[in-house]
């Protein structure tokens, strides 16, 4: 079976939601997954240079699903982009299946990495982003995509302070706020990233011109946030 779809019937954003629903069973973290639809789509259709074609380049954007439970919306991004089939979406977390509750990087075309335990996207992230320069690669992207409960993790704030004192201004962290922490941060989610030197953005987590804007808005010598605010999931 070919890994790519043919780019004659590539989906757009309003196909999105029939490409989920392909997927069934139980376990799906719907809700999650689809606070995360609207900055994926955002990312792969305007913002990352990342295409089936060239995911084995080095100079390719590289995008890490940290808050890689409830993959569906990736999924269905990675199909609607020609990553993987659609032929693969019903098989869903079931037996023999390459799609998994988790996504894998060994099974799934474009997946940078197996994710799903949270707390380790960004250390990851802030390690590409460290070894593309140490390797005088400074035009790649490295985009994060993590969860608001996710930031209660010690290894986040220890990446947030090591990526703002190291300048890392090809990377970016995008926070889906769904207003699930437990703690919570005085002055908002966007301050403890500034706090540690990062340039940040709040904006409506549904709104493509707000993540367009947001994610192309970006700081000399500063990682980058973006917190995208999900209301009514």
């Amino acid at each position: 079976m070919s890994q790519v779809i043919s780019s004659a019937s590539m989906p757009t954003y309003d196909d999105l939601p029939s490409l989920m629903a392909m997927m069934t069973g139980d376990e799906k973290h719907e809700d999650g997954a689809s606070s995360t639809l609207d900055a994926l789509w955002v990312l792969y259709d305007q913002v990352l240079s990342v295409t089936p074609a060239n995911i084995n380049d080095d100079s390719r954007d590289r995008f890490l699903l940290s808050k890689g439970h409830g993959p569906m919306a990736y999924y269905a991004v990675l199909a609607a982009k020609g990553f993987i089939p659609t032929q693969w979406l019903p098989s869903f977390a079931t037996l023999g299946s390459k799609l998994g509750h988790h996504p894998d990087h060994v099974l799934i075309p474009g997946v940078e990495i197996s994710s799903g335990s949270l707390g380790h996207g960004l250390p990851l992230a802030v390690g590409v982003s460290l070894g593309l320069r140490l390797r005088a690669l400074h035009e790649p992207r490295v985009v994060v995509m993590l969860g608001d409960a996710e930031l209660d993790e010690g290894t986040n704030n220890e990446a947030i302070a090591f990526a703002g004192r190291m300048g890392l201004d090809r990377l970016t962290a995008v926070v889906i706020d769904n207003r699930s922490a437990s703690w919570g941060w005085p002055g908002g989610i966007a301050s403890r990233f500034t706090c540690e030197g990062w340039h940040s953005a709040d904006v409506d987590g549904h709104s493509h011109q707000q993540l367009f804007h947001a994610l192309s808005d970006r700081a000399a010598n500063k990682p980058n946030v973006v917190v995208a605010h999900i209301e009514d999931d």
